[in-house]
């Protein structure tokens, strides 16, 4: 696993950002006043040595497979101020809960530099993944071996009507009954193009 401060300018709060597989950077989104550190390349899973007790508000901000991988680093992350989920479950291969089984083993079994064109398009419009094939591949067989012990409680979820990587019907059934806020949104599953601040999704 890698991370990037994308800022770090010792504000009080935090936001911890889990990308998704791909690790596509929402360039466009303000900072405003949070430090903000993202993880992503989930080809291996090394422990987190970060100390963020110096910040005073801390937010943890999850999309797509990233929604299940933070589960992994619970005790890290565990006393957080708040926890967001979009478009993501953390049941992400399953026909009822996540990206159907059949779907995501037929992926990585036919995944070429064809294929993956068609599944970033599927993701959202006009995306570029700038890293190779055989790391894209082998990042989908890692997030599949991963066994996390423990689940966050998400405070809010936003999922999307038009999601073709997680249909929206498990994702509404996933996350229907489990107390979080949930915000519906007219869209791909990539939403970060419709908000202008990180915050906005806190």
């Amino acid at each position: 696993m890698k991370f990037d401060w994308l800022n770090r300018k010792n504000n009080k709060d935090l936001i911890v950002f889990f990308n998704g597989w791909g690790s596509i950077y929402p360039s466009k989104l303000q900072f405003s006043n949070f430090d903000l550190i993202m993880f992503h390349d989930y080809k291996s899973f090394e422990p987190i040595t970060f100390d963020f007790s110096n910040y005073e508000r801390k937010y943890l901000i999850a999309w797509s497979l990233g929604v299940f991988v933070c589960n992994f680093y619970f005790d890290i992350f565990k006393n957080f101020n708040r926890y967001t989920a979009i478009n993501g479950t953390q049941i992400p291969i399953d026909d009822n809960f996540g990206i159907p089984v059949n779907a995501y083993n037929l992926t990585i079994d036919n995944f070429n530099e064809l294929t993956c064109k068609k599944f970033i398009k599927k993701i959202g419009d006009n995306l570029i993944i700038y890293r190779n094939i055989d790391d894209l591949k082998q990042e989908l067989i890692s997030i599949k071996n991963l066994k996390p012990t423990e689940f966050f409680k998400f405070n809010k979820v936003i999922i999307s009507k038009n999601d073709k990587i997680f249909p929206y019907k498990n994702l509404k059934a996933f996350w229907e009954n489990k107390s979080a806020e949930i915000i519906e949104l007219n869209a791909l599953h990539y939403v970060f193009n419709l908000y202008k601040n990180w915050d906005d999704l806190i």
